[in-house]
């Protein structure tokens, strides 16, 4: 490794350094999905709050149920109608699934073990003691900690909410990141490029992550390359309180490389510049009052190995998450890789799986970092460290899934 380069655990530890949850809101849960939960979630009553049944059938004793009895039919219990009695020796209730199994009875008889006369029915198969009954608390109780904090509200978990007694709950803010582009080559999406120009479409790519990663992405446009430009939108982010600056190009050492010092000049104490990766090499990372900076570099790739390796897991830290790192998944390379040199090295790769269920990682052919095609159609990034020797393909690999939040 390069001497001055930063390694990328490094800079992660420090990207992450004396983080956590930035604050919380009460929302409704229909307004909760996706966000991360502030604070454990307690049941507020039990599930099931009774003996319930999970079959259609009869409620039965179970010494009573042996083959061929006969057991008199008393009265029914559907779901939300109780049965008021109580079953006896030589008895039984028809009863639905969900309904509440009437005192008395032990068991549930499913109909398909059953024939039925008028007024009684005969046991085809004898039952066992809880069979067929789903009993009170057997999903949780009041009082069990159903969700903890950190957690992702997904639907799932929202529908476990709403049965321990929810409807709001308490969530973590979304850390609000301001995306500036810069460059005197970029023009909005929509507009057609003049002669040597180029559409953003890192700023729409970059939005998007924050979002899918539970952030609040904020548009701060496009900056031309003048130092007073860049200064003047960053310092507009940090007034609108912005708990990230992310900037888009400008990061690396031409001449219209201006970002760097345009946030200096308007106090950004900057913790490290440079880490040894490909791709993704000059990001930036520093701290302007409370708002931290980060600055990518601006070829799309880059861009995306930045956000997915650090910002991603800034927002999840900012918001309190239980898991804030990547996964490294363990895949089978699909075709041979020379050896690596002295930076981390992540490419762009497709994701298939063999009859098995192996996952198979296959590099992209074209490694380039401008090729958005490419970068579209990867579903994965294998992860390898600086100094890598070379594999064949069939041996192993680590990878990063790139998902929705990506």
């Amino acid at each position: 490794m390069s001497k001055d380069l930063m390694s990328v655990s490094e800079a992660l530890k420090r990207v992450l350094d004396g983080t956590s949850r930035l604050g919380s809101e009460t929302v409704s849960l229909p307004s909760a999905n996706g966000r991360t939960l502030a604070e454990p979630l307690v049941a507020r009553h039990t599930q099931p709050p009774f003996n319930a049944s999970a079959m259609d059938g009869y409620a039965v004793r179970t010494g009573d149920a042996i083959e061929g009895a006969e057991l008199k039919l008393i009265g029914e219990a559907a779901a939300g109608r109780l049965f008021a009695g109580t079953v006896g020796p030589g008895e039984t209730v028809r009863i639905f699934t969900g309904g509440a199994v009437p005192e008395g009875a032990d068991a549930v008889l499913i109909q398909e073990d059953s024939t039925r006369d008028t007024g009684a029915i005969r046991v085809s198969r004898p039952v066992k003691q809880n069979q067929h009954i789903r009993n009170i608390g057997i999903d949780f109780r009041a009082g069990d900690t159903v969700l903890e904090s950190g957690t992702v509200l997904t639907p799932r978990a929202l529908g476990l909410a709403a049965s321990a007694g929810f409807v709001e709950v308490s969530v973590a803010r979304r850390p609000r990141v301001a995306v500036i582009a810069t460059g005197d080559e970029l023009v909005p999406p929509g507009t057609e490029p003049a002669s040597g120009q180029i559409v953003a479409s890192n700023a729409v790519m970059l939005a998007a992550t924050i979002e899918n990663a539970g952030g609040e992405a904020l548009n701060y446009g496009i900056a031309p390359d003048r130092t007073d430009a860049i200064e003047d939108v960053a310092r507009r982010a940090a007034e609108d309180n912005a708990d990230i600056i992310v900037t888009i190009g400008g990061a690396s050492v031409g001449d219209y490389d201006l970002v760097q010092d345009a946030l200096k000049n308007i106090g950004m104490a900057l913790d490290f510049w440079r880490i040894a990766m490909r791709p993704g090499r000059p990001m930036m990372y520093g701290r302007l009052d409370t708002t931290r900076v980060m600055g990518l570099a601006g070829n799309p790739v880059s861009t995306c190995a930045g956000a997915t390796l650090f910002l991603v897991p800034l927002i999840r830290a900012l918001l309190g998450r239980a898991e804030i790192h990547h996964t490294l998944e363990q895949a089978i390379l699909g075709a041979p890789l020379t050896a690596n040199d002295w930076r981390a090295d992540h490419l762009r790769s497709m994701l298939t799986f063999r009859e098995d269920g192996c996952p198979v990682a296959t590099p992209i052919r074209r490694q380039d970092s401008s090729m958005m095609r490419d970068l579209a159609e990867s579903t994965c990034l294998i992860v390898r460290p600086a100094d890598d020797p070379a594999k064949a393909a069939g041996e192993t690999c680590r990878i990063i899934r790139l998902g929705a939040s990506m």
